[in-house]
């Protein structure tokens, strides 16, 4: 996986963080440097944490399912775009709270990466370095989210269903790609 793949793949993900942090900067009255750093740190870290954690489940049944891999990684990408599309085309916003305790934090933090566990399980059909790989993940969700929430607050939730629905599009198209590469077509 080159870059450019791997920087369509951080951002595809990184969209629901980027939703959700909107969402976040949306209801806060006044946003700091630090409470967007605090929304960047728990996205970024479980969007890094999470592709980490399914790459090692993978990792253990690769050798075994090698011969239909890059179907299991289309179709997992492909599975992945459509929620999020459907989710942008629902139309339904995110509830907003400013909280930044943990536990809000941490639910949110999980619910946005769920999508990297699955993208962590195709990284170790594709053989990818994995390090590099989620380091560069958590490094673009930071960004986005830190992004989200001052965007948030200046502009409201006009872009939610947008992002969502951009991170969909890349990640059916990364599917495709994948397939074709393997079928030679690409």
């Amino acid at each position: 996986m080159g870059l450019l793949e791997l920087t369509l793949l951080a951002v595809g993900l990184s969209m629901d963080a980027f939703a959700v942090s909107i969402c976040k900067g949306l209801a806060m009255d006044r946003v700091t440097p630090g409470r967007a750093a605090v929304v960047g740190l728990w996205f970024g870290g479980f969007q890094g944490l999470m592709p980490l954690v399914g790459w090692v489940l993978g990792s253990r049944f690769a050798a075994y399912i090698t011969a239909v891999d890059h179907w299991i990684a289309f179709a997992l990408l492909v599975i992945l775009g459509l929620n999020m599309l459907r989710e942008a085309w629902k139309g339904e916003e995110e509830q907003a709270d400013a909280s930044l305790g943990w536990k809000i934090m941490l639910a949110m933090a999980v619910a946005t990466s769920i999508d990297a566990l699955a993208v962590g399980i195709t990284f170790a059909f594709l053989e990818v370095e994995i390090l590099p790989a989620v380091c560069f993940i958590a490094g673009i969700t930071f960004l986005l989210s830190a992004l989200g929430v001052k965007l948030g607050n200046l502009c409201g939730t006009r872009f939610q269903a947008k992002a969502e629905a951009l991170g969909g599009i890349i990640l059916i198209l990364l599917g495709g790609k994948i397939l074709l590469e393997h079928l030679g077509i690409f």
